[in-house]
């Protein structure tokens, strides 16, 4: 890992002191969560380079092994009305386009979406249905919106959830810390970027038909 990306994992991983993904099903996707411009400059609970660079080791480790990486980018809000929702028109021009830090692949599979979560009205499930996947490890932002949401769904259709925390975060530190030690351990297993990889490592290397 890198410095950076290592030293965002240290405030990060002491929220879940109990960490339990043990291993990862032969064929495991990584669903990326809304990182794109709009998240650049807003104030979140931890350092976004970190949490940026731990998302971007787990993409390069799953394109090395084949394994199927999907990146997710929010482009509208659920037409309902609520007491905090964000206008569009706050976010900068260009604010859905991914950041290129995520360096998209054409193996890639993007995914727009219009609410919380990254199922509702798009074609995750079929993708993932299709490609055989029976596990999904979740990042992005925020831990307590979009990864949460995602995750919860993904749980609902019988997938097996991992969730890297260190590479994830919120605008808000409570809520972040509400999903990742109380909410995640209902729906999956909780790691850590490096621990991840090292499962990615212990496994069988396969090919994967494009």
């Amino acid at each position: 890992m890198t410095e950076a990306a290592d030293a965002a994992c240290v405030p990060v991983a002491m929220e879940n002191k109990n960490m339990t993904a043990s291993s990862l099903d032969p064929q495991t996707a990584l669903l990326v969560v809304d990182l794109q411009k709009a998240i650049l400059g807003l104030p979140a609970a931890h350092p976004i380079d970190g949490i940026v660079n731990n998302a971007v080791a787990l993409a390069e480790a799953f394109r090395a092994r084949k394994l199927p990486v999907v990146l997710i980018n929010a482009d509208g809000t659920a037409p309902g009305r609520a007491e905090r929702a964000r206008a569009l028109s706050a976010f900068p021009p260009g604010w859905t386009d991914l950041l290129p830090e995520l360096n998209r692949q054409p193996t890639d599979h993007v995914v727009t979406k219009r609410t919380w979560g990254a199922f509702t009205g798009t074609d995750l499930e079929k993708y993932l249905r299709q490609s055989d996947v029976t596990q999904v490890v979740v990042v992005g932002v925020a831990t307590s919106a979009g990864v949460e949401s995602t995750a919860r769904h993904a749980h609902e259709l019988g997938f097996n959830v991992a969730l890297a925390i260190d590479a994830m975060t919120d605008l808000d530190a409570d809520a972040h810390h509400n999903s990742v030690a109380r909410i995640f351990p209902k729906l999956g297993e909780t790691g850590t970027t490096e621990q991840f990889i090292d499962l990615l490592d212990a496994a069988p290397r396969q090919s994967r038909s494009l």
